[in-house]
């Protein structure tokens, strides 16, 4: 099985190195710099544990004038022997467009040989049969400029994982908060929670982009809906997103294997509004520390 994730892995760096030669412009390409030396530290030791999937984004220029599609690739370890993970995305796009775009993008990839690179030939397929959505969603915004009312949706997602210490997820959490303009807050440590409040479709893609391939032990403890005529700014109880770290509870001695201060953190919900909340992710009653 290593042999056969070696040779995937090797491939995956040529078409890297490829995409790279195609794509030189700042910004065409989103790879993490230590990405591929992750790998290449892999290939000169097989023995070695497997390095994180390759991860990254292309910007494609569509139509004209250009709209910015964004195809956001994940490779598992044994691609092209298996298909990549594809998801194409832009501002332009309603969701229902987007979706229909993205199952059609699967459709094509399934009919490609196995066992080849299929990325650039993704690119050139959301290149050559985005503009059609583009043009729907146009005349769809153009259709909605008339509406007198524009309502809007907050929606306020908690997040529970039994853990979050890795530097890397830690990243990727805040890089899709920033990048979906959600606030709230991160607890690091055991347990781990999350809040982000936001627009409806930028908290849905928040959650599809962390779990995404595979988070285990993350779920979704509780969402708040509420529509306003007003603008959701208003509603929001956080002002930006936070990187909440409380003093843990006790000296473990490992690295990762400290409990969060539950009762610090009962203080910061009760302070934002949320103190009914703490039941809902514990199921206990909170209380607050030294009471």
């Amino acid at each position: 099985m290593a042999v056969t994730v070696k040779e995937c892995l090797e491939l995956q760096l040529l078409e890297v190195e490829m995409l790279l030669s195609m794509f030189p412009k700042k910004g065409e390409i989103n790879l993490d710099e230590d990405a591929v030396p992750r790998v290449q530290l892999y290939l000169r030791d097989p023995d070695g544990a497997l390095p994180p999937q390759l991860e990254y984004s292309i910007a494609i220029d569509v139509g004209e004038p250009k709209v910015k599609v964004e195809l956001q690739v994940l490779l598992p370890h044994t691609y092209p022997r298996v298909a990549p993970q594809l998801f194409a995305r832009s501002d332009a796009l309603h969701r229902q467009q987007q979706l229909q775009l993205n199952t059609r993008l699967a459709s094509h990839i399934r009919s490609l040989h196995s066992g080849e690179v299929c990325v650039y030939e993704a690119v050139q397929w959301v290149k050559d049969n985005t503009l059609p959505y583009l043009e729907d969603s146009k005349v769809s915004s153009e259709g909605a400029t008339k509406e007198v009312v524009v309502k809007e949706t907050l929606h306020r997602m908690w997040i529970y994982s039994h853990h979050i210490y890795r530097q890397e997820l830690r990243r990727k959490i805040f890089d899709s908060a920033k990048k979906l303009n959600l606030t709230g807050f991160c607890l690091t440590g055991k347990p781990g929670v999350i809040c982000v409040e936001g627009l409806r479709e930028n908290c849905e893609e928040f959650w599809r982009v962390i779990r995404y391939p595979n988070w285990k032990h993350i779920s979704c403890k509780h969402v708040e809906s509420i529509e306003t005529e007003r603008g959701i700014d208003k509603l929001r109880l956080f002002g930006a997103f936070e990187d909440l770290q409380f003093q843990a509870h006790g000296d473990y001695g490992l690295r990762n294997d400290y409990h969060m201060d539950l009762g610090q953190f009962l203080e910061f919900l009760k302070q934002h509004q949320s103190g009914h909340i703490f039941q809902i992710l514990f199921g206990v009653e909170g209380k607050l520390s030294g009471k």
